[in-house]
Formats: C-alpha cells, structure tokens, sequence
C-alpha cells in the first residue's frame, strides 16, 4: 500500500481531482484515479469526495494506491537486498511460493521500508545469479496481511506475472484460509456477499456498505464451511471467490464473528463474556496470550502454472494456531 499525500498551492486553479493528481502522480491513468475515488481510497481534507470534485487553493490529498502495477518503477530499482529468512516451498523458472510467517509484511510501505519479503526475495535472487530480476515486471501477483500466515505466489518473469494476473481477474485460481472467529455460527456453510471498501471513521479498516452506499465499495464473496465447532468459537474453512483487502476479516466482522485476537475487528476482546464462567474466562485469555495476531492462515494455493499445468501447494496451520487449537479440542467442548 503506497499513501501519497499532497496540499494544493494557494494559487490553485479550480480543475477536477483526477487531472489535479494526474500531474502530481506517475504512471497512473484519470480511469485508475476515478476508480480509487469511488472505492473511498481519495479523501480530500479528511472526507471522502465525489470523482468529480474540484480541487480548490490548500485542499488537503490523501490517496492509497494499492495496485502495485501503477507503483514508480524507481520504487523498485531502490529496493536494497536484505538476507530474510524465507521459507520457499517450491520454485522453478517461471514461480516461487512462499510461506509467509505472521508479522511479515509483504511489501514495503510508510512504516515498513526494510524487512519485507520483498527486500528478502531480492536477495534471494541476487545469490541465485538472478540480477537481472525485475521487481517492477514481475513479483507479486497478490498479497497477504502482515498478522495473516500462509501461501503467497511470486512470478520470476513478466509471461509468469501476467499469466497469474489473468487468473486472478477471472477468480479461477483457488485458495483456502483456516480461520478461528469468535462466537457458535448459526449454519454449517454459507456465502458472505457484500459491498466492502475503506471505513470512514479509520482509514486501516475496511468495512460492509448497504446496498444503498454500494457505490462506496466493491463486491466480494466468501464461501465458509464449519470445520469444528467449541464454546465461544468456530473453526472454520474459507474459499474467496474474490480477493479485497481484508476480505475475511471484514467479512466476519459484518457477520458479528469477528475472527479470535484480530485487533482491528474487535477479535482481541472475549466474545460475550458476561456469558463465560471465570474458568473459561482465564482459558481464553490464556489462549490470546500463546495466538497473538488474527487466527487467519491461508493453508492451500491452486493455479494453472504458465507452463500450462495445474499445481496445488499445502501449508499446515503455524504452531500458535495449533497450539490454540488443540487446547480448544481439550477444554471447549
């Protein structure tokens, strides 16, 4: 996530936002500004805006670009090669997937300029005899939260990066999540539709819009099945269909189950604990202190491979989730 911030001049003429950015902001299009207007990711002095506003002398603007295709190529190219341990389950010419642990983040940003995988995979390649690898043409084709673990595909080319990106946009490649969320979920499986985007009142969350506010966000899907079921939480299996940032977490969240610890959903506070008797009580606390960042684990990775063959790729859950888990199977029934 890049964030550019940007306070007009005291003799600013009046002209729309998407031609005001458009000179201050490389390799992006009016169509890509208009898009991130819509989906609330342009606030100007602090509120969100219509795409057809107009930019007036002091006016305050804030812009999230998450699309790393539009990022400056110079981002890349400053990137220094750091030597991070990475965890690579599989890699050939064209692909490398990662198991990404809880706590790293995936690519660098305000508050994050060293230490991501992205720094340790430039490193990787540099001592594989990679130098000519390009960050800006190939690399990530998709992300995951920094507290989410799990399976993360990079592409080694440009073919490899596009191929994967044509996958995504048309949602044919396949991922699953393990989550714990709080709460006993009414049904077995089910599908969470709604329209998600920026949250007004904090800019780091994401939040479920009405039907009639569906042109603040964009539509997402998750399919969820029920795996085990304990006191005060669920186990449960996740397949997105889309892919928004904090899609899960924001999904549950609207559901009233909020997944365990998850700090920026209300998941790091116990689930009805008028409800708990004290025994529980200091069980669960006990349970947030050994699982200190949102139960969120992408655990499987599907695609076709630019070679034209299907892979699939497996990581089990990370030992604090299990450790969480196997008490739960002991204690919660």
């Amino acid at each position: 996530m890049k964030k550019i911030k940007i306070i007009a001049k005291k003799n600013q003429k009046e002209i729309r936002l998407d031609k005001f950015l458009k000179c201050y902001i490389k390799n992006i299009s009016r169509n890509q500004i208009q898009k991130l207007t819509v989906s609330g990711q342009v606030i100007v002095n602090q509120h969100i805006v219509k795409k057809n506003y107009k930019i007036k002398p002091f006016d305050f603007v804030e812009i999230e670009i998450s699309n790393i295709k539009i990022l400056d190529h110079l981002e890349y190219k400053n990137i220094i090669a750091e030597k991070i341990n990475i965890d690579i389950l599989y890699e050939d010419e064209d692909v490398i997937v990662v198991n990404k642990p809880a706590g790293m983040v995936v690519h660098p940003g305000f508050g994050n300029e060293r230490g991501t995988l992205i720094h340790g995979i430039k490193y990787h390649f540099q001592n594989s005899n990679l130098y000519n690898f390009d960050l800006y043409r190939s690399g990530l084709v998709h992300r995951l939260d920094k507290d989410t673990s799990g399976l993360l595909v990079l592409a080694k080319n440009e073919y490899s990066k596009k191929y994967l990106f044509k996958q995504f946009y048309s949602k044919t490649i396949q991922r699953e999540y393990r989550a714990l969320i709080w709460g006993n979920i009414l049904e077995e499986k089910g599908i969470i539709t709604g329209f998600i985007g920026r949250d007004p009142k904090n800019r780091k969350r994401m939040t479920i819009f009405r039907n009639s506010e569906s042109h603040k966000g964009k539509y997402s899907i998750t399919y969820y099945k029920v795996l085990e079921r304990f006191k005060y939480l669920t186990y449960v299996s996740c397949n997105l269909k889309t892919g928004k940032t904090h899609q899960i977490r924001a999904h549950f969240k609207y559901l009233g189950h909020p997944l365990f610890h998850d700090s920026m959903y209300g998941g790091d506070k116990i689930f009805m604990k008028k409800k708990c008797s004290n025994k529980n009580i200091k069980f669960l606390k006990t349970c947030l202190k050994i699982l200190t960042r949102q139960a969120l684990h992408a655990i499987s990775l599907s695609f076709i491979h630019p070679k034209n063959e299907k892979c699939y790729f497996y990581c089990p859950i990370p030992e604090d989730f299990k450790i969480v888990l196997q008490k739960c199977r002991k204690t919660l029934l």
